[in-house]
């Protein structure tokens, strides 16, 4: 394997490699390079391996040495793999990577929420529906519990964070490269494909007109409609809803973090 011991940060001969890893705090630069440059970033030492089982292709690693030595029995031949101290990866990432590993790979073209719906198979299925939730870290522990209660895909808004956002990725624990997803075009046109193809859209949110959890009687096809923190769900996300769910709490709180609801909707209306 190419281990590259890193020297120098300004070497011309790995300024192209080196490109996929520079300014990681700025959040807005980064959204915006990543899809257009088609690559996400895996952090840690276990998202790694698990983008690397999962098939997806690496264009190269940068790794403490420490790290290193986890990772080096895992990583392909043909790839470069920069190795330098903590203080260089810092300097030249922006950021405090205390777990050492970073990992730049090919982002997989993007899929329709029709392509989602048709590789679904017959029968009973959960979908989570993500409108505008803008933090990563929300969107990431979402899609952890949408692998761990086993829901069969997820859509995001136009607007939603990046469910492949380097945040995001590390939250879900790496659960969001194995799980089909779809960022909607026509928002919320795009939830009546959804009814089309037989699922009944249950807004989570607190109305007047609501159905406490525990008395929704789910149905065969199930979509989970969540919203934004703090706005919550816009008023055109909820009149295209087929029924209002909520989580009945204590009067005292007037509502949950949406990464905690959904993991709480998800819980009670699993599939045995």
């Amino acid at each position: 394997m190419p281990r590259i011991d890193l020297e120098d940060l300004d070497d011309p001969r790995y300024t192209g490699f080196l490109r996929d890893f520079t300014a990681l705090r700025d959040v807005q630069l980064r959204t915006r390079r990543e899809p257009a440059e088609g690559l996400f970033l895996a952090e840690s030492v276990e998202v790694v391996r698990r983008a690397l089982e999962s098939g997806y292709v690496p264009r190269s690693f940068l790794l403490s040495p420490h790290r290193f030595a986890e990772l080096e029995g895992d990583l392909p031949d043909d790839v470069p793999v920069f190795v330098a101290p903590p203080e260089a990866v810092e300097a030249l990432t922006g950021v405090d990577l205390h777990r050492g590993a970073l990992g730049s790979f090919a982002r997989p073209a993007p899929r329709s929420v029709a392509d989602v719906l048709a590789a679904l198979p017959p029968g009973p299925a959960r979908l989570v529906v993500l409108e505008d939730i803008a933090d990563a870290t929300n969107v990431g522990a979402i899609v952890r519990s949408v692998a761990a209660f086993g829901v069969d895909a997820f859509v995001v808004s136009p607007r939603c964070a990046d469910p492949l956002y380097r945040r995001s990725v590390r939250v879900s624990m790496g659960t969001v490269l194995h799980l089909p997803w779809a960022r909607a075009t026509s928002w919320p046109g795009d939830l009546d494909l959804l009814r089309a193809a037989g699922f009944t859209v249950a807004a989570l949110a607190l109305s007047d007109d609501s159905v406490a959890l525990g008395e929704f009687e789910v149905p065969e096809r199930l979509a989970f409609l969540l919203g934004a923190e703090g706005d919550g769900l816009s008023r055109r996300a909820l009149a295209a809803a087929d029924v209002v769910v909520r989580i009945p709490m204590d009067p005292r709180v007037d509502s949950l973090n949406v990464a905690a609801a959904s993991a709480v909707a998800l819980w009670e209306t699993r599939r045995a």
